[in-house]
């Protein structure tokens, strides 16, 4: 048997047609992040894209930006550019992995690699939201639910989760 090889990396311009497609697979159009918002969001910061490749294969992948705001606002899944570079806390605005791919441990080593870096690069913590059945996932990650956000991205019901770093 072949041992596969996966490799995780930072996103580039040439990933957002991979990326969007990868996304409307995951997610309904409400709550998908179309090609332009996506090749928007790598033009301004690309380095808070990883992705995992498998044989060479985008199959997982995980975005956000940086900002000084402590909760998730839904203006910022539009917004790139208020991504702030120095920002205390690392949002995630999306965990992504194909249906074929799922269920393979693939998102939980892109979400592994995005936590180390978040707090290798001195944030504050990570913030995400998600629907009420992906809760006990991110808690397996140390991700803590706040409850009830006040996101209606795709007008549906969103939880806080915010993982935070104990910089001793």
């Amino acid at each position: 048997m072949k041992m596969e090889e996966i490799r995780i990396r930072k996103g580039n311009m040439r990933d957002a047609d991979a990326l969007s497609q990868i996304e409307a697979e995951c997610f309904p159009a409400a709550e998908a992040a179309d090609r332009n918002t996506i090749f928007h969001r790598l033009s301004v910061y690309p380095d808070h894209f990883l992705i995992l490749e498998k044989d060479g294969e985008i199959v997982s992948f995980i975005n956000g930006f940086c900002t000084d705001e402590k909760d998730l606002q839904d203006e910022m899944y539009e917004k790139a550019d208020m991504h702030d570079e120095n920002g205390k806390w690392q949002m995630i605005f999306g965990l992504d992995t194909k249906p074929a791919e799922q269920k393979h441990g693939y998102a939980g080593k892109v979400l592994n690699a995005y936590i180390r870096m978040a707090e290798e690069e001195g944030r504050q913590g990570l913030v995400l939201t998600c629907k009420t059945h992906m809760i006990p996932y991110y808690e397996k990650f140390g991700f803590a639910n706040e409850g009830v956000s006040e996101s209606v991205h795709g007008n549906v019901v969103w939880y806080q989760m915010r993982r935070e770093f104990s910089h001793e």
